[in-house]
């Protein structure tokens, strides 16, 4: 049991010092911690909207955390870093912050959670819940859900992709809790599915140029003009001789044949 209870002890005093922290940090804007422990002590990473907040003039309030650090939860030679935030819309505690902030300065509760959707949508978040929960308009409990784009509840990708944030906005009434879940932007889903080994076809050829029009006749490309064909003079050809002798002779033979008749005169 040795073990089982060094374990619990350890996260206990982790979750102490996230809300220490926290507290400490609420003017800079806490987006989270990170808690290492190195052969040279533990470093502690402090993520924050504003750390120069954190750091203080010539590193007065940092060196304050790192003795409190040091002697209220005994970490051995704490080593406190301090990150900026890249984008605060995508931070789900810093979110819930600036929420339960604007609920504690008298916002509606509506017009506050659909403000901080449409900002975290705006950020780039795949999809986003914020849940406010207490004595929102009476003495009596509710509970207000604010929700858009996707949203994991259960699973894998719930603990893997959805940021959580929570802060307690306190009230006249009552507390009232805060909750922000936030998808990170660059989720990749099991239902998004990639072939590997898939091509796109080719670009089809670039049409043919347009023919040139044809030259007009008579001009020689380059704008001189052909020059003219001679005309050929008339053949008369043996053929021709031939057939009219032929044509003669066959004339004669009608000629002398009509003549036998008697009563015909043919002129020669």
């Amino acid at each position: 049991m040795a073990s089982e209870r060094k374990i619990v002890t350890e996260n206990v005093r982790r979750v102490l010092l996230r809300e220490f922290l926290m507290r400490e940090t609420y003017r800079a804007g806490f987006g989270g911690l990170d808690i290492q422990r190195t052969p040279m002590g533990t470093r502690v990473t402090l993520i924050a909207e504003r750390p120069g907040l954190v750091i203080g003039r010539k590193g007065s309030s940092i060196n304050a955390l790192t003795e409190a650090v040091a002697t209220r939860f005994r970490f051995d030679n704490p080593q406190i870093e301090v990150q900026e935030v890249e984008n605060a819309a995508l931070n789900a505690q810093i979110m819930a912050e600036k929420l339960a902030n604007a609920l504690e300065r008298g916002w509606h509760f509506r017009r506050a959670g659909h403000s901080t959707v449409r900002r975290i949508m705006a950020g780039g978040a795949k999809g986003c819940l914020i849940i406010v929960a207490g004595k929102l308009t009476g003495q009596r409990h509710r509970t207000q859900k604010f929700k858009m784009g996707h949203i994991k509840y259960c699973g894998e990708p719930s603990y893997t992709f959805m940021h959580h944030g929570f802060a307690v906005a306190r009230m006249k009434p009552g507390v009232i809790g805060v909750t922000v879940r936030i998808m990170d932007p660059k989720a990749k889903l099991p239902d998004e599915i990639t072939v590997a080994g898939v091509t796109e076809a080719p670009p089809p050829p670039p049409p043919p140029p347009p023919a040139e029009p044809p030259e007009a006749a008579g001009e020689e490309p380059g704008g001189l003009e052909a020059p003219e064909a001679e005309a050929e003079p008339p053949v008369v050809g043996a053929e021709l001789a031939a057939k009219g002798k032929l044509a003669t002779k066959k004339l004669k033979k009608v000629a002398k044949a009509l003549k036998g008749l008697g009563d015909v005169e043919v002129g020669g």
